[in-house]
């Protein structure tokens, strides 16, 4: 009789949590997609962590041997430490410790109203990060603004930083040609051109998820508006800093990119003599995420190299 009350008892409550999460799930739908993300990450190894950089509490992951040779990662515009969920876990397995921060406004770290969200502000937060953590020097990569952030921290601080990686990176002083208004999008037609703009043949987004994606941007949309106008003034453009750097640099770029086209990534490359030019084929801007399996191999071979 006990053993069938607490089956029931067992039964009633999966009950009871299957139906909280499918209402979580059509409710707040971003929310729980988050949590999945963050739970894989827990689930590939990785330790969620804080440390305060000045003022500013900033959140980051861990992932790899406590004694490897550090990697710094940093996410994009409008993302967070999970966006690299698929491609750390190379650099993990192959004995690195990739430490994944959330910059200033996004993901898990602070939101402050007092910050500027500037590609230079932000690059000043990752030398910050460096020294938070004592690292002394890591191989440093970014991805889109954040490839820009890094581009920054490696001219200003080149004794920090033993290679860089820039996947499909901003930071050249060229306008976009797209609609720099998609990324706060106001109705979900704007979802979907910029998902368009994101990936190649991008997949319907629910009206519950569009809806939910909305409340967000109306809720936080402030912090990328803001690091959009400082990126579009141009005055932090890396064309003449990357002639000066000395470090290896390797440039991967999605070669149906439409946020920053393969073209820029040829720049780069020029304007980068010692650079090396790896061009991902059917792969857009969310390459990193959506193309890691032909990306990892290819970033380790990188990072060790003599």
């Amino acid at each position: 009789m006990r053993r069938r009350r607490a089956l029931l008892w067992f039964a009633a409550t999966a009950a009871v949590l299957l139906l909280a999460g499918a209402a979580e799930l059509a409710v707040h739908p971003v929310r729980c997609f988050e949590r999945y993300a963050a739970l894989r990450m827990r689930m590939a190894g990785a330790e969620s962590r804080t440390v305060l950089v000045g003022s500013y509490r900033i959140h980051y992951y861990a992932e790899g041997p406590v004694t490897g040779p550090a990697v710094v990662l940093v996410h994009g515009l409008g993302g967070r430490a999970e966006d690299w969920r698929n491609l750390a876990p190379y650099l993990a397995r192959a004995g690195y410790r990739a430490y994944l921060p959330d910059l200033p406004g996004y993901g898990q770290s602070d939101k402050p109203m007092d910050f500027s969200y500037s590609v230079r502000d932000q690059a000043a937060v990752v030398v910050g990060f460096f020294d938070a953590l004592g690292l002394g020097q890591a191989d440093l990569g970014g991805w889109s603004m954040g490839g820009w952030i890094v581009q920054l921290v490696a001219a200003e601080h080149p004794d920090r930083v033993r290679r860089l990686m820039l996947f499909d990176a901003a930071g050249l002083y060229q306008r976009p040609t797209w609609d720099t208004n998609l990324f706060t999008p106001s109705t979900p037609g704007q979802i979907s051109q910029l998902d368009a703009l994101l990936m190649p043949h991008p997949p319907p987004v629910p009206g519950f998820v569009a809806r939910d994606m909305l409340g967000r941007v109306a809720r936080n949309g402030w912090i990328v508006r803001r690091a959009l106008a400082s990126m579009l003034t141009g005055k932090d453009a890396t064309d003449r800093l990357l002639p000066q750097m000395k470090m290896p640099v390797l440039l991967v770029w999605g070669s149906l990119d439409r946020i920053t086209p393969v073209d820029e990534a040829e720049k780069m490359h020029a304007l980068a003599p010692q650079s090396q030019l790896d061009i991902v084929s059917g792969c857009g801007h969310l390459a990193p995420s959506q193309c890691a399996a032909q990306i990892g191999p290819r970033v380790v071979q990188f990072v060790q190299q003599r």
